[in-house]
């Protein structure tokens, strides 16, 4: 059996966290830029505003008690605009930048009092870094660039370039390995930042405006690259960023930074439709919301059903009693075999034909997690409702045409409620 239509999802939810322990935990972060960061701690904690501490100190408080946890295997994005601290707050995460107060939990481990050497051994083991800027090191090849990090650790050489080599294919730059860094693309340079990142097999992936420095459709396709690898490796993510179409497509949850602090963090949905004040509403009121919701918030109960085992008849009966113009047909297992209609099921019933005669297998197929945008797309090209399947192909719910205009519609004057 064959069916088609259906999308290829591009994140995987991460479920059951509440039995996980936290990968990352920070706490209580502040970190002042200037030269007396204590007079500046304590007109904040008198409420000076970050402007009035500026002005009376020259200190800047780029980060205000900023706490937080991290799941394993989570992309947990930092958006927010110019200047809101989240650069900053990355930074401090593997102390590139030290913080002023407050505790960094890694693995359990609190990296803010660690001495150097510890903290060397840290970043190569758990954390891997990109940049912005690509960061490559423009006299070496591609390959050599892929390795640097396994050479710092002392690697021999052919293992660590079976090790690059092994990467690079993974990131789709097979055969560049001995390419110069200026002979690529900006897209194909930071394949070789993600790859670089990725060759120590680093537990958690620090990712600081990582593509904003790329033409557009080369963007997308790396958001594209970014979502495959994260499903194939696991690897937890923190992803900054001031797009927010980039956040609400990458996240599993989005912390939305103002003045150095946290003011929301949630799931894309509970971004935009939960704005928690006005100015993440006013953050968020632009956006398409067929690209937040999923099929799980659109479904219907996709009863009634006809089963493998009935024949035409029942299957006629059931959509005359609804008055419906066509049914799915599923096993005593309610894995989906396909559709069939009422016109078919009536032609059946009097030629005497069974289910599997009139059984149509090409029906439009997504799982729970599909964003609206992909099932739109199905639904305008097809005759039929859109079927919530899960991965082991039962059916979960039916989308219809007025079942989306309808979630829209609701969502819309949830969002106008808040204001």
């Amino acid at each position: 059996m064959k069916l088609e239509g259906s999308v290829i999802f591009e994140k995987i939810p991460i479920e059951n966290t509440t039995s996980l322990q936290p990968i990352i935990s920070v706490r209580d972060l502040t970190k002042v830029f200037g030269q007396d960061p204590e007079k500046a701690l304590e007109l904040h904690r008198r409420g000076r505003s970050k402007q009035e501490i500026y002005e009376e100190t020259g200190s800047t408080l780029a980060l205000n008690n900023v706490s937080f946890d991290v799941m394993p295997g989570e992309t947990f994005v930092l958006m927010g605009l110019s200047g809101s601290g989240k650069s900053t707050l990355l930074r401090c995460i593997n102390r590139l930048i030290d913080p002023t107060e407050g505790e960094i939990l890694i693995g359990g481990e609190d990296i803010v009092g660690m001495g150097q050497e510890d903290l060397r051994t840290t970043r190569r083991r758990k954390l891997g870094m990109i940049f912005q800027s690509f960061a490559l090191l423009p006299h070496r090849t591609v390959l050599d660039n892929v390795a640097f990090g396994l050479e710092v650790q002392g690697v021999p050489a052919e293992e660590r370039h079976a090790k690059a080599e092994e990467v690079l294919q993974m990131v789709g730059l097979g055969g560049y390995g001995a390419s110069m860094p200026g002979e690529l693309s900006g897209g194909m340079k930071q394949r070789v930042g993600l790859a670089r990142a990725l060759t120590s097999d680093p537990d958690i992936l620090l990712m600081d405006e990582a593509f904003s420095a790329l033409d557009p459709l080369i963007r997308r396709d790396m958001q594209d690259e970014l979502l495959d690898l994260q499903q194939r490796l696991g690897k937890t993510i923190i992803f900054v960023t001031h797009d927010l179409d980039e956040a609400l497509k990458l996240g599993d949850r989005i912390a939305l930074m103002k003045d150095g602090a946290i003011v929301q963090v949630g799931t894309p949905e509970e971004i935009l439709t939960t704005p928690e004040n006005a100015y993440v509403e006013k953050f968020v009121a632009d956006v398409d919301l067929t690209r937040v919701l999923s099929a799980s918030d659109v479904m219907r109960r996709p009863e009634p059903v006809a089963q493998c085992t009935a024949g035409p008849r029942v299957a006629l009966h059931l959509m005359e009693e609804h008055d419906i113009p066509g049914i799915f047909v599923v096993t005593r297992q309610r894995l989906l075999r396909g559709r069939v209609t009422l016109d078919d099921a009536a032609e059946a019933v009097k030629k005497g034909k069974q289910i599997a005669d009139i059984l149509i297998t090409e029906v439009p197929i997504v799982a729970p997690d599909a964003s609206l945008s992909d099932i739109i797309s199905l639904i305008v090209e097809s005759p039929y409702p859109v079927a919530v399947v899960d991965d082991t192909g039962r059916l979960r719910g039916v989308i219809s045409r007025g079942a989306i205009l309808a979630a829209l519609a609701r969502k819309g004057e949830d969002i106008n409620a808040t204001a």
